[in-house]
């Protein structure tokens, strides 16, 4: 097997990650059921829309892989909005649910909002759930993520393809490679 090059991309600004700044508790934001599966907020789609002279000079992606949430599928809308690679929603690399933000919508939402995406293949629910957690939303325990995690980077290792670009979230980023993202940044790895 051939060595592969690993673009990420953390979403750009999302409405949760500019509440969370502009508050003293981020419990007050993590619990709002407003803020399920935020979008991207002005700043959030500005970033986003930046990286497409950089997307765009990476002729070699030969695929591009986003998170169903909604702030992770606008940053790959802007930023590869001029290139030519397959696009993949692949639910293993959502976001640690740990706040509603992580909270994912039905795929038929999905496909409602985003046409030119293929959701048919994700369940519904495709976001971490437990019958047994009594609070506003299933908060899911960390070796469930770094399980998660492994099965992703398995998932990227037997791809076919030797170059692709991978739009997706903070935690689950960080977990991957121990590098903490800011939001509309790109890491290159090998794997």
């Amino acid at each position: 097997m051939s060595a592969k090059t690993i673009h990420l991309i953390r979403h750009a600004q999302s409405e949760h990650n500019a509440r969370v700044r502009a508050v003293p508790d981020e419990d007050s934001v993590r619990y709002d059921p407003a803020m399920r599966d935020a979008p991207l907020t002005a700043l959030g789609h500005a970033q986003a829309q930046a990286l497409a002279d950089d997307m765009a000079a990476l002729p070699e992606v030969e695929l591009v892989v986003t998170s169903p949430l909604t702030r992770a599928i606008q940053t790959m809308t802007h930023a590869f909005r001029a290139h030519r690679a397959p696009r993949v929603v692949e639910h293993l690399h959502r976001e640690h649910l740990d706040s509603f933000c992580d909270v994912g919508r039905a795929p038929a939402d999905l496909s409602q909002a985003f046409p030119a995406l293929s959701f048919a293949h994700l369940d519904n629910p495709w976001w971490h759930t437990d019958p047994d957690d009594d609070g506003p939303f299933a908060r899911e325990p960390i070796q469930v993520l770094e399980r998660r995690v492994q099965t992703f980077a398995d998932w990227l290792a037997a791809r076919p393809e030797t170059t692709i670009a991978v739009i997706g979230h903070g935690t689950f980023l960080r977990t991957l490679t121990d590098v903490t993202f800011d939001n509309a940044q790109r890491v290159v790895i090998r794997l």
